[in-house]
């Protein structure tokens, strides 16, 4: 099974949720950071308009977290029809490298305030997702990884143990030795307990 590109674009924006919320932190005003949020002072007063740029920085996080959800939900609707003899599996460290450099432009001053800076991050984030994409690495998500999703190097045999082969497989939970259900997505197969 091959990802079709705004299926991976979802998975792919998903996996920029956490850098939304850390850019919605710094799009705080600076005046209420160590004000309370909401008060009592005979009435309810609440300053709602905490950001500097609201719709940037809601936005970014709406469109991310239900990209995030999105996946969630894909992956574990994912039916895995074909079943597989796991023979050895060992984790494998994930690649996180494409994923952190964007965590590191946003401390160097990236904001919502700067639309040069951000347009650039933007074609920054375009390139990155088709290099991820094209290279077959989309399932290579460190966000995956907080809920509970591992990546494996893994020894099988298919079709009645006529053919044996190594893969990459993604599996939530820990992968052991037997019996799995597996589907191959984009040169990845996800598994599961039969």
């Amino acid at each position: 099974m091959q990802f079709r590109m705004w299926s991976a674009g979802v998975l792919f924006l998903g996996s920029y949720a956490p850098l939304a919320f850390v850019l919605a932190a710094q799009d705080i005003k600076k005046a209420l950071w160590g004000q309370p949020v909401c008060g009592w002072r005979g009435q309810f007063d609440c300053e709602l308009q905490i950001f500097e740029h609201p719709w940037a920085s809601l936005a970014a996080i709406v469109v991310t977290s239900a990209a995030l959800w999105l996946t969630m939900y894909s992956m574990k609707a994912v039916r895995l029809k074909s079943e597989a003899e796991v023979l050895s599996a060992k984790p494998v460290p994930n690649d996180l490298i494409n994923y952190v450099f964007p965590y590191v432009v946003s401390f160097m001053g990236l904001s919502y305030g700067d639309p040069q800076k951000l347009a650039g991050f933007f074609v920054f984030l375009v390139l990155l997702f088709l290099i991820t994409y094209r290279s077959g690495q989309i399932l290579m998500n460190p966000v995956l990884i907080a809920f509970g999703w591992r990546l494996y190097e893994v020894d099988i045999a298919v079709g009645g143990k006529q053919v044996r082969k190594t893969v990459r497989a993604l599996k939530q939970g820990k992968l052991l030795p037997g019996k799995q259900l597996i589907e191959d997505v984009q040169e990845v197969y996800l598994m599961g307990d039969p």
